[in-house]
């Protein structure tokens, strides 16, 4: 995935297990180095800080801060965090509120492993193309 040769680092959130071993397992076979395994939305914020990894892929409906509080959260100290959401909600509603506030993508949970590998690389190829977001200014 990385066009530097490095493998990307990447933090899962997501509330669920079965859900991280999958994408775990999904990154793993797109040598990407997963740097962290958040359950909640402040150990999702948490361990952004900690490794400022080059993904975030974060599940919309987490415990304690939702996906979407973590985006305003993160991006107001980190504008320039690239995150895909992931969701088993199929409210578009839900959905378009993360992508507004900057998520980069969105992987429905039940799409199948050969496409979430596709979207990732479609979206990080873009993510790489486009130039950064400026840091907000107060």
């Amino acid at each position: 995935m990385s066009n530097d040769g490095r493998r990307p680092k990447v933090v899962i959130a997501d509330d669920e297990n079965h859900c991280r071993v999958l994408i775990k397992a999904v990154l793993a076979s797109m040598n990407c180095d997963v740097v962290g395994e958040a359950r909640t939305g402040d150990e999702a914020i948490e361990l952004y800080r900690k490794h400022r990894p080059n993904l975030l892929l974060l599940d919309v409906n987490m415990p304690i801060k939702t996906g979407d509080e973590v985006l305003e959260e993160l991006f107001s100290t980190f504008p320039e965090a690239f995150v895909i959401v992931l969701t088993s909600v199929t409210d578009m509603e839900s959905i378009e509120k993360c992508l507004s506030l900057g998520a980069a993508n969105y992987i429905r949970k039940d799409t199948p492993i050969s496409e979430i590998k596709m979207i990732i690389k479609d979206t990080w190829k873009s993510h790489l193309e486009q130039p950064r977001r400026a840091a907000a200014v107060h």
